[in-house]
């Protein structure tokens, strides 16, 4: 039995076959998360490392800092949302490492006035799928496509649980994109002793009684009782345990897209003076546009439905060709891509 050290390609050649993921995974998975850097940095192409500062996320910054002079890049998907801790850890981290840090928003927003100019207020709560889409999903690919991201690496781990839980070290997910997991392995007791051990810098909410830091709007101190790595995530919402970065792109972009779609076939006004006029507790259909009275026409159900905060039934299985070709899709919206039909 041949006991000798499996060879790679050297850039490792895109898309990889499930054979060679399991022959890449086989290897990996003895390794230490140092030596799992240390290899995909020498095999992986196009290799950036998407972060929100999170303990394992700077572990991995810490640890690449070791290994090689020239880590690769950081993106941070600011959603506008974060916490101020969280953007004074990001210049923290700039400092300590010497990182340039690639920051990505929200498509045409700098600033939450802008972003809630263009989707009203509290939109999370309006519809949350689309929300985690606009962003973190469609930065985050926009990035990737801007950038010649081939490969990341993640700070997820196995013992976080649920769609974590059978994690390996190294996954391709739905869109080809290859995602490393070099402390897949470890728990958070060595993630805790890495830290401090290594003075690596945190986040300061982390003392203050928060176990998992995202958007301000969905992060709670844990209270007593609270279980899990990520307690205080997403409160109330046991089904939610993603915040879309790691969900299927394909599904959530779907999901995204039809819903747009919705509030577009609602009404022939653009996206942001739906979300403005819903923000207000006004009815498009009483809005004057010019075109008279607009009819919701929709191939979703009513309880997903974005006219349904207007009181509208939608008509399911309304094809794109039955609509008035005044209605204008080449609304300036990130979610939507379609053009006018003629």
């Amino acid at each position: 039995m041949s006991t000798s050290k499996p060879t790679f390609d050297k850039p490792l050649k895109l898309p990889l076959a499930q054979e060679e993921i399991d022959r890449i995974n086989a290897y990996l998975r003895d390794l230490t998360p140092e030596q799992i850097l240390a290899w995909a940095v020498e095999h992986v192409p196009g290799l950036y490392q998407t972060t929100a500062f999170g303990l394992t996320g700077l572990v991995a910054i810490d640890m690449l800092s070791k290994i090689t002079q020239n880590p690769p890049p950081l993106i941070f998907i600011d959603t506008l949302y974060h916490f101020p801790e969280t953007y004074e850890l990001v210049e923290d981290v700039k400092k300590r490492y010497r990182r340039n840090v690639h920051v990505y928003r929200p498509e045409g927003c700098e600033t939450v006035a802008d972003f809630e100019k263009k989707y009203g207020e509290k939109f999370w709560e309006k519809d949350e799928t689309t929300y985690d889409y606009v962003v973190k999903v469609e930065p985050a690919w926009r990035a990737y496509e801007e950038l010649g991201v081939k490969a990341v690496i993640t700070g997820r781990r196995a013992s976080q649980g649920a769609d974590r839980a059978n994690l390996q070290p190294l996954e391709v997910d739905s869109t080809g994109l290859v995602k490393l997991n070099p402390l897949f392995a470890w728990t958070f007791p060595f993630v805790q002793w890495y830290v401090d051990e290594n003075d690596v810098p945190r986040n300061k909410l982390l003392s203050q009684g928060y176990r998992s830091v995202g958007d301000w709007h969905s992060t709670a101190k844990s209270g007593d009782g609270d279980q899990g790595e990520r307690a205080g995530r997403w409160a109330g919402k046991a089904e939610k345990t993603e915040c879309g970065l790691h969900v299927d792109y394909f599904k959530l972009k779907a999901a995204a897209e039809q819903k747009v779609r919705c509030c577009v076939l609602h009404c022939p006004m653009p996206v942001p003076w739906l979300t403005r006029l819903a923000a207000q507790g006004e009815d498009p259909d009483r809005t004057d546009t010019g075109g008279g009275t607009s009819r919701a026409l929709c191939a979703c159900s009513p309880d997903e439905c974005l006219s349904t905060r207007f009181g509208k039934a939608c008509v399911k299985n309304v094809g794109l060709s039955s609509v008035p070709s005044r209605v204008s899709y080449a609304i300036h919206h990130p979610c939507h891509r379609s053009t006018e039909p003629a």
